[in-house]
């Protein structure tokens, strides 16, 4: 804490300055000044939480110093010293928010008992500020959450909106006198890669920059609101209950603020005119129709208007007829084969004249099942993730940068993951007849046993130095690495429970010295057991809250 003495005689100031414990206090800055002018120059710049001062002075008066600290609000506690025992001043000091009033010549226990009140009364009122800008802050947080709640359940159920009524008028007046209404939806499915790649890891800043610069649009009409539509990860709803016949002009208008802004496109659907509120969950279906039927293959505008006679392609093309044909191209192990069935699948997509999201979810569907087959058929009870590139994306088929889906990536992609699978299909044949392969895995199957390479050796009968040396060529590591390496994947999921003790856990895992098991797993991880389990335990909590 800081205290400024004001005083126009040194004598005054030093003697304040000496008969104040200011340690005692918290105060560790102890400022002076020699007039109210120069006081108030301090005051802007340091900021002292006591300000101390004399009533009688040149230039600017004590009085004139209260005054001004009350107008500007210093966040300042004051304690007058006079010479005079006036009861003006008296007054003047406490209408103008002074804490006590000293006269000189000053008494050490009454100028110890005035700081010491006009610091806790300072520590109170600052604890009181910091509780009152968290709850502001907690506020300003919540507010946006209840918001898209409110307006979510509304859209979930129209039956509650008499409910709901008096707190949706309350922050949303229009919708006092609505009577129809028309919901358009913001989808992020189809965004161009580079807004994917770049808000990859900031979803809800992304949410948060959509509904702010849509909001702008509507509060400027007064014809609607956006929000965060809780039932969907991948949809902002715009409610409109004004400007219905022009929605399509005002979805245009948001789309260019967000390209301007974000330099990139998104798809809009918007539903028909409906009843407010009984028709908003219609609207929103029609909305949501109109983006899944849209065709994907066209450029033209990203703003889709639901048709009552559109209606889905009643011809689907199914992956499931081509999996056989790339099932045998992949056991081949020829790149050539590959190419050829991926590419008679391929041939096929690019005759459609039409592709929707709802044909690429079932496309979706499809490739997942068949990825768990060809798994059971080429590696039985073995754990082999096969992915694509673009899986991470709401559609297997990737999107260019436009937010086309782009067939061509989609080939080159398709085309190398068959080929990574049939290579680790290859290496599969080969373990099958390895015995240092079979070594590996039975090390893996009893990595908590006692393990040493004389034991190995005359369960396989096998040399020592005929095991590791095709061990370290064959894996590309000597078989004390791999086991340990082992051994310590299995210990961080041991690591896990709080209940074990690292002593527990290393001999679970095959080490009897719980000091060498820290050693190795430090040397793996680059952390020790105990510090391993105190990250995890960080995390968890984080994920929780």
């Amino acid at each position: 804490m800081k205290a400024l003495i004001v005083d126009n005689e040194k004598h005054v100031r030093d003697a304040v300055r000496l008969l104040a414990n200011w340690q005692s206090l918290g105060i560790d800055t102890v400022l002076e000044a020699e007039d109210g002018v120069e006081a108030k120059a301090i005051i802007e710049a340091e900021r002292p939480q006591i300000v101390i001062t004399d009533m009688m002075m040149p230039i600017s008066s004590g009085l004139d110093l209260l005054e001004w600290i009350q107008l500007h609000e210093m966040p300042c506690k004051t304690i007058i010293l006079s010479g005079h025992n006036d009861f003006e001043f008296v007054r003047h000091t406490i209408k103008h928010g002074g804490l006590d009033y000293l006269l000189k010549p000053i008494d050490p226990f009454q100028l110890e008992h005035a700081l010491r009140k006009a610091a806790e009364s300072w520590r109170q009122e600052d604890r009181a500020r910091a509780d009152d800008r968290l709850r502001t802050m907690e506020m300003n947080q919540i507010k946006p959450v209840y918001r898209d709640k409110l307006l979510s359940t509304l859209l979930n159920n129209a039956a509650e909106y008499s409910a709901l009524r008096d707190q949706l008028v309350q922050h949303f007046p229009g919708l006092k006198e609505a009577v129809d209404s028309r919901i358009m939806v913001l989808s992020l499915d189809t965004m161009e890669q580079a807004a994917r790649e770049k808000f990859a890891y900031r979803l809800d800043l992304l949410f948060f920059t959509l509904i702010n610069i849509s909001n702008e649009f509507l509060d400027r009409r007064r014809c609607g609101t956006a929000f965060r539509y809780w039932n969907s990860e991948s949809e902002v709803i715009l409610l409109l209950w004004g400007y219905l016949a022009e929605a399509e002009a005002v979805a245009a208008e948001i789309s260019r603020g967000i390209t301007r802004a974000l330099r990139t496109r998104f798809d809009f659907g918007l539903g028909l005119v409906k009843s407010f509120p009984s028709g908003l969950q219609d609207s929103y279906k029609e909305a949501r129709t109109a983006l899944r039927n849209r065709n994907l293959l066209e450029m033209g505008s990203r703003i889709t208007v639901y048709r009552e006679n559109d209606r889905p392609n009643a011809e689907a093309l199914h992956l499931t007829d081509f999996e056989e044909h790339i099932r045998i191209a992949i056991r081949s192990g020829r790149d050539d084969q590959i190419e050829e069935a991926v590419g008679e699948w391929i041939e096929a997509v690019r005759g459609l004249g039409r592709i929707t999201v709802a044909q690429l979810e079932l496309w979706g569907h499809e490739y997942n099942v068949i990825k768990a087959r060809w798994v059971q058929d080429f590696f039985k009870d073995e754990k082999v993730e096969l992915r694509l590139p673009s899986e991470g994306a709401p559609y297997i088929v990737p999107m260019d940068e436009q937010g086309r889906i782009s067939i061509t990536l989609w080939q080159q992609e398709l085309t190398e993951s068959m080929k990574r699978l049939a290579s680790r299909v290859r290496q599969r044949q080969q373990q099958e007849g390895n015995v240092i392969f079979d070594i590996a895995r039975y090390l893996e199957q009893h990595y908590a046993r006692e393990l040493t390479l004389q034991q190995l050796a005359d369960q396989f009968f096998l040399s020592r130095e005929y095991i590791s040396r095709k061990f370290k060529q064959q894996l590309g590591e000597n078989m004390v690495d791999f086991l340990s390496r082992i051994r310590v994947d299995k210990s961080k999921l041991l690591l896990l429970n709080p209940l074990l003790k690292i002593a527990d856990v290393a001999q679970s895992v095959g080490y009897q010295d719980e000091k060498y098991f820290s050693k190795v797993f430090k040397k793996l991880e680059g952390v020790s057991p105990n510090e391993y389990r105190k990250t995890m335990k960080l995390v968890e909590s984080l994920d929780t809250n």
